[in-house]
């Protein structure tokens, strides 16, 4: 990696950290808020490429920290998504059908059929055989 792609990569790490923090911060949109606290996440998790925005790094090694990275942020969220799940089986009363609430959460599936936890382990898993792909062939 030459002097001039280190300086853009460090830019762009803690230009993302700044965004989040903005997003996050900004008075008008809950969505843009978000949009911001996942970036959030992901910016603390991509901080870790910053030892490596120096002169002389292969950009494939940045490539596969930054693909270990996506796959630790997969990983972190179908955990959460699943401690968010039982935290509710075990410690929250159930629906009451009564009311329209009630109904509302009774109607929805459970979290393992939903289709967006489904495509994040099927991230979760194409990244981790594109890193260990990326392993062998360095070898």
């Amino acid at each position: 990696m030459s002097r001039a792609g280190a300086f853009r990569l460090e830019l762009f790490i803690i230009g993302l950290g700044v965004l989040a923090l903005v997003l996050i911060f900004q008075p008008f949109s809950i969505g843009l808020y978000a949009v911001g606290s996942g970036l959030v996440v992901l910016a603390g998790l991509i901080n870790n490429l910053l030892p490596l925005a120096q002169p002389g790094v292969k950009a494939r090694s940045v490539v596969t920290v930054a693909l270990v990275v996506a796959l630790v942020f997969c990983i972190a969220l179908l955990v959460s998504i699943t401690a968010a799940h039982l935290y509710g089986v075990f410690f929250l009363n159930p629906p009451d059908p009564n009311t329209l609430a009630g109904k509302a959460q009774l109607a929805t599936p459970p979290f393992y059929k939903q289709a967006f936890v489904w495509e994040i382990a099927a991230a979760a898993v194409i990244l981790a055989l594109i890193v260990t792909a990326l392993n062998k062939t360095a070898r």
